[in-house]
């Protein structure tokens, strides 16, 4: 029997782990939704932020010792982190730590790659003396075993594993691209490439990182100091760290797989433009959604609010007071209004007369009365206007707000302040 399939042998592995969670990215492609917060910290599903699937997938994994590397407009994501996450056990050895970046020195400055950024917090690393450092996005959504990642690790001999996915090749220009062996041995691995390689025997898809890195912790101590004194070197890990470790050590791939179903590629969602975003979200209100919130099995931890019951009131000249294949969270008041194939997250409140489709109200957005809103993303503490209808009309909608090619209309508190000048 492989030693790695008993549960106390994989325990042992998660205990003597520490993650370090880079959350720092601005998410420019979020546009205005990131004008004021970091990518890992814009709401996700109703009551999530983003950030709360890599930090449940750790909980969940038994890696209780977690270290969030912060940078971008990081205040949200502090205090959600500091209101949401500090449930672990401090005496018994758990905790959720936050690593803001800082100037160390006068010749030290922001995190300049994500090699850089860990590079920068060896202290913590040290402090905690794990055998085995687990490095990972915080802006992306699904759900992982880390512990099956590092029982692969283990058992493959590698200093360094990357959790692989696989992709359109059409899509591979915007991850890193590997090649792999047989026994899942890194062979080649380029980040972003212009031309990526197909997987052998399958043209039109390709092999992926998916951000997320096993390393033996003195290796990742050794080779951090040796892309810190390299003067060419952008200090990424995808850039310089992983391809010239290939060269030099054992760089093993993990294939990520479905919890319950190993033979299936599971669900992940990099949810870094509008109309991924839009969409990812969407997705939860199909009838069985590729990513079930609803599993008690792998809880998706995140802030407790003390929000009341959603309220659904009648009203309006149809007495509607409805939502159809909806999510709605705690706190929203739907009074007189129809919502429909929509997420309303916390707090959101949609007043008589108006119908929402196809929408993500996010917490404390307002909708007045009689308003149409279509295919939109309604910002956080968004007031929007009697009457105003948006997703409608594609000229005013691009004129008034940010409208993607797809047709999906953001909407902001700015944006809407702006209307009456």
């Amino acid at each position: 029997m492989n030693v790695f399939s008993d549960p106390r042998v994989v325990t042992r592995l998660t205990r003597d782990t520490v993650a370090l969670v880079m959350a720092g990215g601005r998410g420019s492609r979020l546009r205005q939704l990131t004008s004021g917060r970091s990518k890992p910290a814009v709401p996700f599903g109703g009551k999530f932020r983003i950030i709360d699937f890599a930090l449940s997938n750790c909980v969940n994994s038994g890696i209780r010792r977690i270290g969030v590397l912060t940078q971008y407009k990081s205040l949200s994501l502090l205090q959600h982190l500091q209101q949401g996450w500090s449930f672990m056990r401090g005496p018994f050895g758990e905790f959720v730590e936050l690593l803001p970046a800082e100037q160390r020195s006068e010749l030290s400055s922001w995190y300049a790659g994500t090699a850089d950024a860990v590079y920068q917090n060896l202290d913590f690393i040290r402090t905690h003396q794990p055998a085995y450092v687990l490095i990972l996005a915080g802006d992306h959504i699904y759900k992982m075993d880390y512990g099956a990642m590092l029982a692969h690790h283990v058992e493959s001999g590698a200093e360094v594993t990357v959790g692989c996915l696989e992709v359109p090749l059409e899509e591979a220009r915007e991850f890193g691209v590997m090649a792999i062996e047989p026994d899942t041995r890194i062979t080649a691995f380029t980040e972003k490439p212009a031309a990526p390689q197909p997987i052998p025997g399958r043209p039109d898809v390709a092999l992926a990182s998916m951000g997320i890195y096993v390393f033996n912790a003195l290796f990742l101590l050794d080779w951090l100091y040796r892309d810190a004194g390299t003067d060419n070197s952008t200090h990424d890990f995808g850039r310089d760290v992983i391809p010239a470790a290939i060269g030099a050590a054992r760089v093993c791939a993990y294939p990520f797989r479905d919890l319950y179903e190993p033979g299936k590629q599971g669900y992940w969602r990099d949810v870094g433009t509008v109309d991924a975003f839009w969409r990812a979200n969407l997705e939860l209100t199909e009838v069985v959604p590729e990513l079930n919130l609803y599993d008690d099995r792998w809880p998706i931890w995140t802030r407790f609010e003390p929000s009341p019951p959603a309220k659904f009131i009648l009203g309006g000249a149809d007495g509607s007071g409805v939502a159809a294949d909806s999510l709605v969270s705690g706190g929203c008041v739907v009074a007189g209004a129809a919502v429909r194939r929509s997420v309303l997250f916390t707090r959101a409140r949609v007043e008589p007369g108006s119908t929402i489709e196809q929408s993500l109200l996010l917490p404390d957005a307002h909708v007045g009365r009689g308003c149409r809103i279509v295919r939109a993303i309604i910002d956080e503490g968004c007031r929007v206007p009697d009457g105003l209808a948006i997703g409608v009309d594609a000229e005013a909608d691009r004129r008034l707000f940010h409208r993607t090619d797809s047709g999906v209309t953001l909407v902001t508190r700015e944006m809407l302040e702006n209307l009456g000048g």
